[in-house]
């Protein structure tokens, strides 16, 4: 069999093309940009187009929004204050959150938001990084009141209106009582978001400014931002979300006058970066380094084994593996990993193509971006279109498969 200089087969490299391809050439996708590395070697495929009914070509520098695959980055920031020791992992958020202070915990998820208890004790930064303190999105208790009141208090991402600033964000989160005492129960994305802040006011810079000198800048990562300013517009494409009944292509949110077109009032480590595969290719690339890019240290290796190493007990993984498992008109069945670390997926069972070991996340605007420290391999998939309908999980899915069997060494 060919081979390529990196260790995959030319036959599987084929195969990989054909594969993306057919999905573009179904209709359901318009354009993608895939790259997959090991060590020096890179590939890429750009295919389609940035609107459903055409218009310009996909590009290598096409811009995406990274939605949920903004959590693996974002993360760094806190683990370099961590590795600064300007916050340790058991720290009392209280100091920097006062709004978290003196929680009150639901007796029952799904009961009335005054009936609590207070909490066991304060919230850590532990619990922050490990998505366990107290609140997030929980799908297995749509319709539950506190639910209701996070979605009411513009509290999560993709809602019509943007989420409004952190002081003002951290204020209305800090009015609702916990789902969970701190620490007992994995819950998805307000963790994220409440990280951000806390990185903001520990540093005095924006989440966007520190992650820009510590991470975005030595690593080269020109063009990730919470925003695309207006000399690089013309390389984001339309975001579709299509109607989950007919699959006709609906437009979320167009580049020239939309969200990402102007900076946020809010930055969120939960979701809202731009980049590009270039980018990300180089912060997994680091992660696979051990926390080097070059000669230049980004982050510490032992913050690395931290953040890709699974951290939840058999409970709190249970949980997290039933909303993956048992939410497939949100999920398609994405996020069966085994386990997770510190923003991010961390595979430890062997349930698909990919290896145990493997870490990363996928992202609700159609984008999966993952490294597999044993076979040194970086593997990002960027499309435009939501997860509203299966198609871009599918597309995911195949991807990965013919990624795995493309290795040949």
């Amino acid at each position: 069999m060919e081979r390529s200089n990196s260790g995959f087969s030319e036959a599987g490299l084929r195969r990989l093309r054909e594969v993306l391809a057919r999905h573009v050439e179904s209709g359901k996708i318009p354009g993608l940009v895939a790259l997959v590395g090991r060590g020096e070697e890179t590939h890429v495929e750009t295919i389609g187009t940035m609107r459903h009914d055409g218009g310009a070509p996909m590009r290598r520098d096409t811009i995406f929004r990274m939605a949920s695959t903004t959590k693996p980055v974002a993360m760094a920031a806190a683990m370099v204050l961590l590795d600064e020791c300007r916050l340790r992992l058991d720290d009392v958020v209280d100091p920097w959150l006062p709004e978290l202070a003196d929680r009150q915990v639901l007796k029952r998820v799904d009961g009335p938001l005054e009936d609590t208890v207070p909490a066991r004790r304060p919230i850590t930064v532990r619990d922050l990084v490990t998505s366990t303190f107290g609140l997030g999105m929980d799908m297995t208790a749509l319709g539950a009141p506190i639910m209701g009141a996070l979605f009411e208090q513009g509290l999560t991402p993709d809602l019509p209106e943007p989420m409004p600033g952190p002081d003002e964000w951290m204020r209305r989160l800090g009015t609702l009582p916990l789902m969970y005492q701190p620490g007992e129960r994995w819950q998805y994305q307000i963790s994220h978001d409440v990280l951000a802040v806390l990185v903001a006011r520990v540093t005095g810079q924006s989440l966007e400014g520190f992650l820009r000198e510590r991470v975005f800048d030595p690593l080269g990562m020109t063009d990730t931002a919470f925003h695309v300013p207006d000399d690089k517009i013309d390389r984001l494409p339309t975001l579709y979300a299509p109607d989950p009944q007919s699959g006709e292509f609906l437009v979320w949110d167009e580049a020239k006058g939309g969200r990402w077109s102007r900076p946020p009032a809010f930055q969120g480590g939960g979701g809202g970066l731009v980049s590009t595969a270039d980018d990300y290719h180089a912060y997994f690339r680091m992660l696979l380094n051990g926390g080097m890019h070059g000669t230049q240290r980004i982050l510490s290796r032992p913050a690395v084994e931290l953040m890709t190493t699974n951290r939840l007990t058999p409970e709190q993984n249970a949980a997290r593996n039933a909303m993956a498992r048992d939410n497939v008109h949100l999920s398609f069945g994405q996020g069966q990993h085994g386990g997770w670390g510190f923003g991010m997926a961390v595979r430890t069972y062997r349930g698909d193509y990919a290896s145990i070991g493997q870490f990363g996340w996928d992202g609700g605007a159609g984008t999966s971006t993952y490294a597999d420290p044993g076979r040194q391999l970086v593997g990002i998939l960027l499309t435009q279109v939501g997860m509203t309908v299966p198609n871009s999980a599918r597309l995911i899915h195949d991807f990965w498969t013919t990624l795995y069997q493309a290795i040949d060494d």
